[in-house]
């Protein structure tokens, strides 16, 4: 990871972000033009020297996703509403990860158009899937304990191995090595017709049917015994067993999906407050956190991984589905053939979602990242793509989008600095005779809450006019810098 600077950002022909796909005014090229990604994978000359040009949607879509990202996880405490789904179903704050896998898909597609040097992208492939790895472990694995506790440092025996940047890493390795190792069976021109396209790139479908397979052999036909698990507290510590002896259970206590991690990760090493707590089983307050039942059942205490390895395996499809939409981008020329592709498999993704959770076949659940889940969420992503290409590369309405844009440009600096809250750690650090006495709390709670005179309409604007407002003006003045931050 680093800080990439352009020689000359002034120049708007050059700048990463400035152009947006290739339209139809530039019907010389039915490729989109090279990325400042496909640069950084196809040479060796230092970066700064290329004439790179970005994709303005993607940016856009990438923008969006943080600021929604932002949005649940400091507005998700007083609107639990917008916080992830209990269990089955899907809330505001259930798009957010899959979009992002949504995205690693669309760039990978642009970003390895052409693969001169396998043994080259190969390397740079594995080499950035560490930086992820490395950066989710110290950002979720609990070393990091911002921006609220002003202590850090983990006991290794409970460390957290998985984590958002950590499925990012596998889902981004998988589908980009699929699309370097077979870049030679790629062909260059797609014959006409709707599922030429599907044809043309059949070997990125059998990497998705693949991961398909194992996920849905897994699930349904693995053997979950009865479980154990221990909570340590001041007074002691007491054990409680989970009852299952069960095959295809998609309930909280008995899934193959949490039985997977535990027996890989090991119980300790899984995330300790699922949001499944907020189920009417575990709380009355449901789907509001509260106090647990006097008769909720044991599993209500236990911890669960929602990014864990099976649901990761999933989770490739995701990613799978994106570089379809990269590919769409890359060859097809006219707006309406694009659209035509992308619209239709969205919407038809969400059709076969609603319908596999409406029947109790399939629920839509995030925390199993169920095949519903993952039609209906790169369904939703596929029609908020179009959207956005419609907005900013059809009608030309680039300006109200220019915040998002300038995010997705910086996607990792305000994913660390903003959205896992290391900036208001730092800030909170400076405080006076109280560490609840600090420069956030005091704008929070002095001129949104007691203004509004409301808790959670206070929380809500300041998230929205301090937070993501000064998120987007810091990454529009580091991009009329030329300054980017980079795994």
């Amino acid at each position: 990871m680093g800080f990439n600077s352009m020689e000359d950002p002034k120049k708007l022909e050059e700048g990463p972000g400035h152009d947006p796909i290739v339209t139809e005014k530039e019907p010389k090229t039915t490729m989109v033009d090279q990325t400042e990604e496909e640069s950084k994978m196809t040479t060796n000359e230092p970066m700064m020297k290329q004439k790179s040009k970005r994709v303005a949607t993607l940016d856009a879509f990438r923008g969006l996703t943080i600021v929604v990202m932002i949005l649940v996880d400091d507005a998700g405490g007083v609107y639990e509403r917008m916080d992830h789904s209990p269990w089955n179903g899907c809330t505001l704050a259930d798009f957010v990860l899959p979009f992002f896998l949504f995205i690693v898909g669309v760039a990978i597609a642009l970003a390895l158009k052409r693969v001169p040097n396998t043994k080259q992208t190969v390397r740079r492939i594995i080499i950035r899937t560490l930086k992820m790895l490395f950066w989710g472990i110290i950002l979720q694995g609990g070393y990091s304990h911002a921006p609220y506790d002003l202590s850090y440092g983990v006991d290794m025996k409970n460390i957290r191995w998985c984590g958002i940047l950590q499925r990012i890493a596998l889902v981004y390795m998988v589908v980009a090595l699929i699309e370097t190792f077979t870049a030679k069976l790629r062909p260059t021109v797609i014959e006409p017709g709707y599922f030429s396209i599907f044809t043309a790139f059949r070997w990125q479908w059998l990497g998705g049917l693949i991961a398909f397979l194992i996920y849905m052999i897994t699930t349904f036909a693995l053997y979950v015994p009865n479980w154990s698990f221990t909570i340590h507290q001041d007074v002691g510590s007491e054990t409680f067993t989970v009852e299952c002896g069960m095959r295809g259970h998609l309930g909280p206590a008995c899934n193959a999906v949490g039985y997977v991690d535990r027996q890989v990760w090991g119980i300790n090493h899984l995330y300790s407050q699922p949001v499944w707590i907020r189920l009417k089983a575990c709380t009355l307050d449901s789907p509001e956190s509260g106090p647990l039942r006097s008769d909720a059942p044991t599993w209500c205490r236990a911890p669960f991984e929602p990014e864990g390895l099976l649901s990761s395996i999933s989770a490739i499809l995701s990613g799978v589905i994106g570089i379809h939409y990269g590919h769409v981008l890359i060859h097809f020329k006219g707006h309406v053939e694009r659209l035509k592709q992308w619209i239709s498999m969205g919407v038809g993704l969400m059709i076969i979602a609603v319908v596999l959770h409406f029947t109790d076949a399939i629920p839509i659940n995030k925390q199993l990242y169920s095949i519903s889940y993952v039609c209906f969420t790169a369904g939703a992503a596929g029609v908020v793509f179009s959207a956005l290409y419609i907005l900013i590369d059809v009608w030309e309405k680039r300006a109200p989008f220019l915040l998002f844009e300038w995010i997705g440009m910086n996607a990792m600096l305000v994913f660390v600095l903003g959205a896992q809250g290391i900036l208001a750690g730092f800030i909170n650090g400076w405080y006076y005779k109280s560490i609840d006495n600090n420069l956030v709390n005091w704008i929070r709670d002095h001129v949104f809450i007691n203004v509004w005179n409301s808790e959670r309409s206070g929380t809500l604007l300041y998230v929205i006019f301090v937070e993501i407002t000064f998120w987007g003006v810091i990454s529009g003045i580091l991009h009329k810098l030329g300054i980017y931050w980079k795994l």
